[in-house]
């Protein structure tokens, strides 16, 4: 028998396999620095209705990473993480290995990076409310949809092929972006299946009603994150930097001696006299060893590592050393040798020249080149100690 919840309870249930086929681990894959199952955990968490949030999954990997997000995991057995499962299976399973009475279950799906916590919250309260017994995410479209017969000849869908009416006399459609469905746990239980009673719509703009299911989805995804947290903030609390590339442009003049010179930004300086003045520890971690690093490293009175072949080592050891936590630390990089060192803070940052591979894995791309005010771009973007600033959707 079902233990009575105290109060009217929501609990969120994200299904996560492993096996995905088209992008192997595609839960694990990150988007704006977060994982995608990391992105949909933090939406969950981030609604005011939600009450737990569970991921459902059959890989080690994943349920790590759900428990280091803040979620709990129901293991699900091979049977229900085949190709054929369905999201329904590893919800209604989740809710049974539960034993909890739920008013209302909220899936959501890892393919949706973009979901705003208050759609979430608008749809749960209309089920609550008993406006609808499902509402889910859609956005408005209106299309020109076509098929194929057997023929291979086009035929219209939804609409007469000889009637074309402006946009603003069509009926709007809504397409289904699978981000999320707020349902009520009875009706589902009952139906086996998300669509059941009376159903409602939580329209959602456009930029929030992105799907990843290709290389490609997962390629523009990473594209309107990156552009997107630039327009924010870097909530850090210590700066790491890459020097070639960061600091300078990555081009080194050799004289006869063999004596080399860089070209620094004059307002890199600036900017980052503005973190230390304010005790904000700052270091330079590259894997060269040259005087030039050093003597940039003294006139900027930060902390220097050179000759490193693991930054993300060295990194952590340091992190550790100030007692720091890793999610409110950044680093800016350009190449593929900065990449561990991405994965092992909160805010990995590229800067705007980077190699692809670092640009795809960065948390924000800067707007400046390396050598051309990237660094100072960077310190601008990091508050102050009691320095306001509004929280934002990363």
């Amino acid at each position: 028998m079902a233990i009575p919840a105290t109060a009217s309870r929501v609990v969120a249930i994200i299904p996560a396999r492993g096996g995905s086929k088209a992008i192997p681990l595609k839960n694990l894959q990150r988007v704006g620095g977060k994982t995608l199952l990391a992105r949909a955990i933090e939406a969950a968490r981030r609604s005011t209705e939600v009450d737990e949030v569970y991921v459902s999954t059959d890989h080690a990997e994943i349920a790590n990473e759900a428990l280091l997000a803040g979620a709990q995991v129901v293991q699900r057995p091979p049977e229900l993480a085949t190709d054929t499962a369905s999201s329904e299976s590893a919800v209604l399973h989740a809710l049974r290995s539960l034993d909890v009475d739920y008013e209302v279950t909220l899936l959501i799906q890892c393919t949706s990076p973009f979901i705003d916590p208050a759609a979430i919250d608008n749809a749960v309260q209309r089920v609550r409310a008993g406006e609808a017994d499902v509402v889910f995410s859609a956005v408005e479209d209106h299309s020109f949809m076509w098929a194929l017969d057997e023929n291979q000849h086009a035929v219209a869908v939804g609409h007469e092929a000889h009637h074309r009416p402006r946009r603003q006399d069509r009926a709007p459609q809504y397409n289904e972006t699978g981000a999320f469905y707020a349902m009520r746990t009875t009706g589902l239980l009952a139906a086996g299946h998300r669509f059941f009673g009376r159903i409602g719509i939580e329209e959602v703009p456009p930029e929030h009603a992105g799907e990843v299911d290709t290389l490609a989805d997962l390629t523009l995804a990473r594209q309107i994150a990156a552009n997107g947290a630039a327009a924010g903030y870097v909530d850090a609390h210590a700066l790491v930097t890459d020097f070639d590339g960061v600091h300078t442009d990555d081009a080194v003049d050799v004289d006869q001696e063999g004596r080399e010179t860089v070209r620094v930004h004059r307002g890199d300086g600036m900017g980052v006299s503005r973190l230390v003045s304010a005790g904000i520890p700052v270091m330079i971690l590259s894997k060269e060893r040259n005087p030039v690093v050093s003597a940039r490293a003294r006139k900027l009175a930060v902390e220097v590592r050179q000759g490193i072949d693991d930054k993300a080592v060295v990194l952590q050891e340091w992190m550790a050393d100030k007692q720091l936590d890793p999610r409110h630390v950044a680093y800016v990089g350009n190449d593929v040798n900065d990449l561990p060192a991405f994965g092992v803070v909160g805010w990995p940052i590229a800067v705007a020249d980077a190699h692809p591979d670092v640009l795809a894995a960065a948390r924000i791309v800067l707007q400046r080149r390396g050598g051309h005010g990237a660094v100072r771009e960077v310190c601008d973007l990091i508050p102050l100690p009691g320095q306001p600033w509004q929280q934002r959707l990363d």
